[in-house]
């Protein structure tokens, strides 16, 4: 089955590029496309995307409040990939700290959007983890966020669980993750399951951003 795609963009000509990339795939298909966030609740129910592509910056629901949104009120919400201008927006990480699962830039090259949306598809790796590291430092509370840390301490890690999170900060798949603790996926995969549990956290991504404003891993 194709990974089916929703564009979120007000700017046509950015929705135009991203469908001619994303249709040029045999296993993507862009099923729907908006001009603002406030429309892409009744989209998501009516198309059932597995990815939405989400303009961080619109003019009646940015692309945060969006995503919350679709978090809070869809039953079985889509992956949410924020497509941005610029890479330290301070909106692109409160959109993840929102549950969005990536960020991908507008400038990117048709290589990195493709890769970004079927990673973001498969969810079991962190998409661009450097990036996402460089937005924790310069706009997450650097370790002191006692929200973070008080939901750190409730989640009681086990000691493998708390090692599975330090290495899914890393940007490490199940896969490597497997290869670095010499266990089986499918035993990583029920690791990093319970992780996102234990922290309330709906994606990799929030869980390390938890993890950095908490200070349990360094941004740095």
């Amino acid at each position: 089955m194709p990974v089916t795609v929703l564009l979120v963009d007000d700017e046509p000509l950015v929705r135009m590029g991203l469908r001619a990339v994303l249709e040029g795939q045999p296993d993507i298909r862009v099923v729907g496309e908006a001009a603002d966030g406030a429309a892409v609740i009744p989209l998501v129910r009516q198309l059932r995307p597995d990815v939405v592509a989400m303009d961080v910056r619109m003019p009646l629901m940015d692309g945060i409040e969006a995503t919350r949104a679709v978090l809070r009120t869809v039953a079985e919400p889509p992956k949410i990939l924020v497509v941005t201008t610029f890479e330290s927006d301070e909106y692109v990480y409160e959109a993840l700290r929102a549950g969005a699962n990536g960020f991908l830039l507008k400038r990117a090259r048709a290589a990195e959007i493709v890769h970004a949306v079927r990673l973001v598809a498969e969810g079991d790796s962190l998409l661009f983890p450097a990036s996402v590291r460089q937005l924790a430092a310069e706009h997450g509370d650097r370790g002191g966020n006692a929200a973070a840390q008080d939901t750190l301490r409730r989640a009681g890690l086990t000691e493998r669980e708390s090692e599975v999170l330090r290495l899914m900060a890393r940007g490490m798949s199940n896969a490597e993750i497997a290869a670095r603790l010499v266990v089986g996926t499918e035993t990583v995969k029920s690791h990093a399951g319970a992780v996102l549990a234990k922290l309330g956290a709906r994606n990799r991504t929030q869980a390390v951003i938890t993890a950095y404003e908490s200070g349990f891993v360094a941004p740095g």
